[in-house]
């Protein structure tokens, strides 16, 4: 259009596939593409569907600043090749859909639980747990657990979670955790 202002659109067809792969409605993907175009500089957003924005702006969305794990969800979202953690417009979809209201407990379930593995390796460990318990306790001194109180924490945690007592908890036993139990699962929303 002239001087660009026909903010690109998405495509029908595309739009049709996103609403079938993730959780949100089509004015709810319109929206995301809008938001998505945004971030991008001006001369990038004819091709918004191909660009990436890096992950210094996707920290800037309001579902984001405020959250304690926002480190962790750009890396669990983003696909980039280099470790950047920026995201393409279907990251950010994807991103979007696991936190609408729609997406089932199951999935948000799943995506808590690889963003609290801080270290990527498929199970929640001690290492992992302190860093949970640390983001979720802020990081002020006076907040702060000391060091037998973050270990009786811990040990807790486990005690409650890890069915198998391998000393770590799975993605099933996790699950298991947070269909059983409410409160945790409330206090869990702050990540989703």
């Amino acid at each position: 259009g002239a001087m660009g202002a026909s903010s690109s659109v998405l495509p029908r067809d595309v739009l049709g596939e996103y609403q079938e792969l993730t959780f949100l409605t089509k004015q709810e993907i319109l929206l995301a593409y809008k938001r998505f175009s945004e971030l991008l500089p001006k001369e990038e957003r004819e091709n918004a569907c191909s660009a990436r924005v890096p992950k210094s702006q996707i920290l800037t969305l309001p579902e984001l600043r405020a959250s304690p794990f926002q480190h962790r969800i750009c890396r669990v979202f983003s696909t980039s090749d280099n470790g950047d953690d920026s995201m393409s417009f279907e990251d950010f979809l994807d991103m979007l859909s696991v936190f609408s209201n729609s997406a089932t407990s199951d999935i948000k379930s799943h995506y808590a639980f690889r963003i609290f593995d801080f270290d990527d390796d498929g199970t929640l460990d001690k290492k992992d747990l302190e860093k949970l318990v640390n983001c979720l306790t802020g990081q002020g001194e006076e907040s702060r657990l000391n060091a037998a109180e973050m270990e009786q924490l811990i040990r807790n945690i486990l005690e409650e979670a890890d069915i198998d007592k391998d000393g770590t908890i799975n993605l099933s036993e996790f699950q298991h955790i947070v269909s059983r139990s409410p409160d945790f699962t409330s206090s869990f929303k702050i990540v989703l």
